[in-house]
């Protein structure tokens, strides 16, 4: 079968013929019908020092996809040849206290498939039937390749009580835009968008900002005014892992409001935690998605009249992963999609 992976230490990737995975007793063998690409993957490709440090080639990369079921294992009896699903990157221990008391999601021993393992870029995936999720055939197949990143935003954005609340979401990527969206859905007053990038910002009012801020060149402050808030945001998202977004975010909470921290921040960055005290904030660190209640809600979000359509901006076919990468890397897309059928 065909796979782009990295074939061996530093930049770059390769489209290569590897065998197909042979599903064990408790496996689910998956032919892939769309894979997205996501910034993990762009680490990988450029081999920045998380890479250098994590991955260890050969490795077939991804892990956001859809597809169909055409093998399962002995032991399998909840899918069957022709299921369509998506699948949870996580491969847990299921044995350590986090698992055993239904915090997969927080297991100090998780694998991830397509960076601790071989993952969804190739024309056929094996899962442990754990990490199969059977998809609803009414959504479109785009947006089951989307679940992964969707899940982030579902899990970060539904962490604190949006109903009724004044959000701020710092960073507009794929995943803040579809945080924005699901806010919306969930019935935020309003939710305030930050970026430096038109491109990106302008994907974030497709997905429902009440307003966009390049904060390069405007203001919080008067945002805050237009809006007529008086005592600042309810809740707040951080998804740029940006240090300046978040001391930006610090300094208009509301006092007794809430932040989720979703974006990556350096290690050294620096915040101003005497705000943080006074204002009695209360941080929250978020880490992928539930499982499953977030796929669960995420599934009825869209049954439900979530549109995230809008973020997937481009389709290529497989063998084009190169042209997609790098529009991915530029910053210039919402979600990119691989197409493997």
């Amino acid at each position: 079968m065909k796979a782009i992976m990295k074939v061996d230490a530093g930049p770059g990737l390769a489209l290569r013929d590897v065998p197909v995975p042979e599903p064990g007793p408790d496996d689910v063998l998956i032919r892939v019908l769309r894979a997205s690409i996501c910034g993990t993957d762009v680490h990988i490709d450029k081999w920045d020092a998380w890479a250098a440090a994590t991955i260890k080639p050969p490795l077939v990369i991804g892990h956001e996809f859809v597809g169909c079921v055409v093998a399962a294992g002995s032991h399998v009896r909840a899918f069957k040849e022709g299921d369509l699903v998506s699948g949870e990157g996580h491969l847990v221990c299921g044995k350590c206290r986090n698992c055993l008391g239904g915090r997969m999601h927080l297991c100090p021993h998780t694998r991830g498939v397509g960076v601790n393992r071989d993952g969804a870029f190739a024309e056929y995936l094996c899962l442990p039937q754990t990490n199969v999720w059977l998809a609803d055939s009414a959504i479109p197949p785009d947006v089951i390749s989307c679940f992964d990143p969707l899940g982030n935003a579902v899990h970060t954005a539904l962490s604190f009580d949006v109903l009724g609340e004044d959000v701020l979401i710092t960073g507009a990527g794929p995943i803040g835009c579809m945080a924005a969206a699901v806010c919306r859905h969930a019935g935020a007053r309003s939710v305030v968008v930050t970026d430096i990038n038109p491109a990106r910002l302008a994907l974030a009012r497709r997905m429902g900002a009440t307003v966009a801020v390049d904060v390069s060149k405007d203001s919080l402050d008067e945002v805050e005014r237009f809006l007529g808030m008086k005592e600042g945001f309810d809740v707040g998202l951080e998804m740029s892992g940006s240090p300046a977004a978040l001391s930006q975010m610090v300094n208009v909470m509301f006092a007794g409001g809430s932040i989720a921290l979703l974006g990556l921040l350096p290690a050294a960055a620096a915040v101003d935690w005497s705000k943080i005290i006074f204002k009695g904030l209360t941080i929250r660190g978020i880490y992928g998605r539930k499982m499953y209640e977030t796929w669960y809600k995420m599934t009825v979000l869209l049954q439900g009249g979530l549109d995230i359509t809008p973020v997937i901006t481009h389709r290529f076919p497989y063998r084009d992963f190169r042209e997609a990468f790098d529009l991915m890397a530029s910053g210039r897309s919402g979600k990119v999609i691989l197409e493997w059928d």
